[in-house]
């Protein structure tokens, strides 16, 4: 509860006619977003003002699969008077106020009938908190926000959103507090902004962030015309390469070599020799344009240099592959610490401890031996027995001891060998092979030779994960050969890709497989 002295920042109850009914506000949030800090400072708000008050909440499923949500219903209340009697639950066609801590929680609300165009003001934050629905697709699974947006526009009897999240971590707080500034700048609430601030300052943690988040938020939704100005884009910073002079001049020598390239063939083949660089050293890097210049040597100005442009982009992916090297590489990078630790928010008083989680098959094992050994190994059922009972347990190394950080920064540091093992010439063989493939429809179906440099897309991530992407790059590649002697090819070409990418299990691109064998 809040002090008495509040009561004179609060309107005349009798002079305002939507101080008679009950009001009803719903929250949907997602772990760690504030939700129930949130609903506690509403509540705060409305008793200070004389209001009768009452929250609930219902729990939503981990992993993001869905929301908690949060429902307070207020009504004025006079001492002395009955207590109101309150639904636990929001119920479609009858919230006043729907806040949505994310966009495609604003989505939610809409089809479970929550937000109305006759009443409901909705506030929401265009943010995006991936559903574990849109990361399970291969492919891009991420929803359209402007269809939400859009739906929104229509659903709601006033709509404001921007991206509070943003807004509340440049303020140094989370985005309970600027959804609680915009809730007190949309005007949907009875009650003054000193009620709302002065909740804040009641709670006792975080309050200066908090008011900064608080006051930024509530500027926006109280000023809806300032929303539609677009921030004008920051400049793109082009990453300084350091090194030594020797080094230097050979990485200038290869940037030579991509100024003299096209410029819509430049533009991507920087961004990937800077990637292949990285993956191991200048000398791929070479050997990367190497590959792109064979590609080159068989486009056409004419075509707007459409196959070149993919190849440079999807080279450098097929170059800069998973091992178990680059891995361990990337976890014990600074600058994967320095994120985490932003992300986390961790304070200098903080102790952060983080575990990687690693399940190597016998596969990539194997993977790490000399290319003729591991190749031997590989063949032989009994070994591969041996070697996944060996290593394949799923272990779980603390990165911030220093016996695990020195094993992975060790392993990583083996780009060295890398390129003398079994798991790099299979890679090799594998890219020679698929730009054959995509060179040899150049001169009868120069489209067909693009789809399939994109089928390359299909391969990514480490382990199973990339297993499953060869397998269906190979499958979507032989289906491809059965139709390629038809005008219609390409079309099909990318039809299986994103039959690929729809689903873990292949089991959309099964049925584009069977329509081919249909007629094929």
């Amino acid at each position: 509860m809040l002090p008495d002295r509040l009561a004179g920042l609060l309107p005349d109850k009798a002079a305002d006619p939507r101080l008679s009914g009950i009001i009803k506000l719903a929250i949907l949030a997602v772990g760690g977003q504030g939700g129930g800090v949130l609903t506690a400072w509403i509540e705060d708000v409305a008793r200070s003002a004389g209001y009768a008050a009452q929250a609930t909440s219902v729990a939503g499923v981990s992993q993001r699969t869905g929301a908690t949500v949060y429902y307070v219903e207020m009504a004025p209340h006079h001492a002395g008077d009955p207590m109101p009697v309150f639904s636990l639950m929001p119920a479609p066609g009858d919230v006043d106020i729907m806040i949505a801590a994310e966009m495609m929680e604003a989505g939610r609300s809409i089809i479970r009938g929550f937000v109305t165009p006759d009443r409901t003001t909705l506030i929401a934050s265009t943010h995006r908190a991936l559903a574990v629905s849109e990361k399970m697709v291969p492919g891009d699974g991420i929803a359209s926000s402007g269809e939400v947006m859009a739906a929104a526009d229509i659903a709601a009897r006033r709509f404001i959103a921007a991206d509070f999240d943003a807004l509340a971590i440049a303020n140094g707080s989370v985005i309970s507090a600027s959804l609680f500034g915009a809730l007190a700048g949309s005007g949907a609430l009875p009650f003054p902004r000193e009620a709302f601030e002065a909740a804040i300052r009641a709670g006792g943690k975080g309050i200066d962030g908090s008011l900064r988040a608080f006051g930024a938020a509530f500027d926006v939704a109280a000023n809806p015309a300032d929303q539609g100005v677009a921030p004008r884009p920051a400049p793109r910073q082009v990453p300084r390469v350091l090194g030594p002079a020797r080094l230097l001049a050979d990485w200038d020598r290869l940037v030579a070599r991509v100024a003299a390239m096209p410029v819509p063939v430049a533009e991507l083949a920087l961004p990937g020799l800077r990637k292949v660089v990285d993956f191991q050293d200048l000398r791929y890097g070479a050997a990367y344009l190497d590959h792109l210049a064979k590609v080159m040597a068989r486009d056409d100005a004419a075509l707007g240099w459409r196959l070149s442009r993919e190849a440079a982009k999807y080279i450098a992916n097929a170059m800069a592959y998973d091992d178990i090297i680059r891995v361990a590489d990337l976890k014990t990078r600074g600058r994967r610490f320095d994120r985490i630790r932003k992300e986390m928010r961790v304070k200098d008083a903080n102790l952060l401890h983080l575990t990687e989680f690693f399940h190597p098959r016998a596969e990539e094992t194997v993977g790490l031996f000399p290319a003729k050994l591991g190749a031997k190994l590989e063949a032989d059922p009994k070994w591969m027995a041996r070697l996944d009972r060996w290593f394949n347990k799923g272990r779980r190394l603390r990165t911030d001891s220093l016996r695990a950080f020195l094993t992975l920064h060790l392993i990583g540091g083996l780009r060295g060998w890398r390129l003398r093992t079994l798991r790099h010439a299979q890679e090799e063989a594998h890219l020679a092979l698929w730009l054959d493939r995509a060179l040899s429809h150049v001169a009868g179906n120069y489209d067909l030779a693009v789809e399939v440099i994109r089928c390359r897309r299909l391969i990514k991530g480490y382990s199973d994960t990339h297993k499953r992407g060869f397998s269906k790059f190979d499958r979507v590649l032989e289906a491809t050969a059965a139709v390629s002697g038809r005008d219609d090819a390409a079309d099909w070409c990318r039809r299986l890709r994103e039959a690929a990418l729809k689903d873990e299990d292949g089991k959309a691109l099964d049925g584009a497989i069977a329509t081919i064998r249909s007629f094929a």
